[in-house]
């Protein structure tokens, strides 16, 4: 009976899973199999480039310390060619390489250490700013390659893992999770990047990212850190998105996105009370283009895209991203929030020009001194105020009074443009739109400051 029960129990132990090996995956035979199709890159600027961006740097002033030198003379420092380091992998066996354009931008030498140590000259066959993407060439055949996956399969807490030459140390492996998707960073509009753990540092841009079928799923890209070292944060380009702008690179080489032509902010609570929603949600656009399919179609500063082409959009962030995507002639419908209606309006889509970001291009009326429920004392723009921070309406701000504007952070020298999404040109109108506000309540107010134009929610009954 004794020795029936001790085989019961050695049976229950071999049924349960083994916690330790069941959880942690063996990475081994996925790094034999694809390390040698990653790639170390090195970068270098001619010296006479160098010496010349050095004489652009070095104040005269400063120069005219140095013995014998004249005015716009630079000291004879014996430059070295300027050299960089990263990461890339070989997509195609007839010398096709992927990689950051941030790694050699501005190069003009780009040579690729293979993983048998030879070291061939590249050529730039194109690059992409806005996705942060290169596609080089080197002359060679029979190479290795990685097998491209799919970023959009890819689900968070799923384990990732990263090849590359973090501080020059080739073929260094790390590994991690997925710690979410679809992120946006500040600097980069048209990327929803994966964001990881896995520990990425100088050096491993530019290299694979692979899931555990041993496919690349991404590009290792940046990082967020406050001593320039991993802490956690590491973010790389969806393989989706690097294999799209790969095929027009290599067919027309430059990259075509969708644009709609709006300048949009975030809804936050307050904002969303003053529109009229549930909850903040969507993309609030602050800005409407001349000329653009947004305007064409009939889209107007305070409306609220809550969906575009079928995609939910629940952050503002996410709108860039789903238009960019989109050829240029693409009809797509956008559900929008407009004075309190839910309408859909149809936008046939654009080509995001090279300057995305160009802005729009009177007789005066005296300052007014009544501060009013707002707390705020307005002056009429002048043709040279217009012209200056290229506005064609508004109100300048000359005071800011205590109460609700300068709670909700409006100041002296901001443009007012709208009220309650009322457009306002002269002290006078803006009077008249003070007068009709309700006692309480949430407001918002379109206003302009550096350059950009943004809804401010400002909370009345606060004087």
């Amino acid at each position: 009976m004794r020795y029936a029960f001790i085989l019961f129990v050695c049976l229950l132990s071999a049924c349960r899973p083994a916690e330790s090996s069941g959880v942690l995956p063996d990475f081994t035979g996925l790094v034999e199999e694809n390390a040698p199709a990653v790639v170390n890159i090195s970068t270098s600027i001619d010296p006479g480039k160098a010496q010349q961006n050095m004489q652009q740097q070095v104040p005269d002033f400063l120069k005219r310390f140095f013995d014998g030198m004249q005015e716009g003379q630079v000291p004879d420092m014996a430059p070295q060619p300027a050299e960089s380091s990263g990461s890339g992998f070989i997509i195609g066996a007839d010398g096709y390489i992927l990689t950051n354009r941030h790694v050699i931008a501005d190069a003009d030498h780009i040579i690729v250490r293979l993983s048998d140590r030879r070291e061939l000259e590249a050529e730039l066959v194109g690059q992409d700013e806005r996705s942060d993407i290169a596609l080089l060439k080197v002359d060679a055949s029979g190479l290795p390659t990685l097998k491209v996956g799919s970023s959009e399969k890819l689900k968070v807490g799923e384990w990732v893992l990263a090849i590359g030459a973090p501080f020059g140390f080739d073929s260094s492996v790390t590994a991690g999770i997925v710690s979410a998707k679809g992120r946006s960073l500040p600097s980069e509009n048209y990327v929803p990047f994966i964001q990881t753990d896995v520990a990425i540092n100088p050096g491993n841009s530019g290299g694979p990212l692979f899931n555990l079928d041993g496919e690349v799923v991404g590009i290792n890209s940046q990082i967020i850190s406050r001593n320039g070292g991993y802490m956690g944060l590491s973010f790389a380009i969806p393989i989706d998105i690097a294999m799209d702008v790969v095929a027009q690179l290599k067919d027309k080489g430059r990259v075509s996105r969708g644009w709609l032509g709006v300048v949009i902010q975030p809804v936050d609570r307050d904002l969303a009370a003053s529109f009229g929603l549930d909850k903040p949600t969507g993309a609030l656009v602050s800005r409407v283009l001349a000329g653009s399919p947004a305007e064409a179609a009939g889209v107007q500063a305070g409306d609220v895209i809550l969906s575009f082409n079928g995609e939910e959009i629940e952050e503002s962030s996410e709108l860039p991203q789903v238009v960019g995507l989109l050829p240029s002639g693409t009809k797509a419908e956008a559900k929008v929030m407009h004075d309190g209606d839910l309408i859909t309006l149809t936008i046939e889509i654009g080509d995001l020009p090279d300057d995305a970001e160009a802005r729009f291009g009177g007789a005066a009326s005296p300052e007014r001194a009544d501060a009013g429920v707002l707390g705020v004392i307005v002056a009429p723009l002048t043709v040279q105020d217009r012209q200056q921070r290229g506005v064609d309406g508004g109100v300048l701000v000359k005071k800011v009074a205590d109460g609700p504007a300068q709670e909700a952070g409006i100041r002296a020298g901001d443009v007012i443009l709208s009220l309650n999404n009322r457009p306002t040109d002269t002290p006078e109108a803006f009077t008249e739109q003070l007068n009709a506000l309700p006692e309480a309540g949430t407001v918002a107010v379109l206003v302009f400051r550096d350059g950009d134009s943004r809804f401010v929610a400002v909370k009345l009954g606060n004087l």
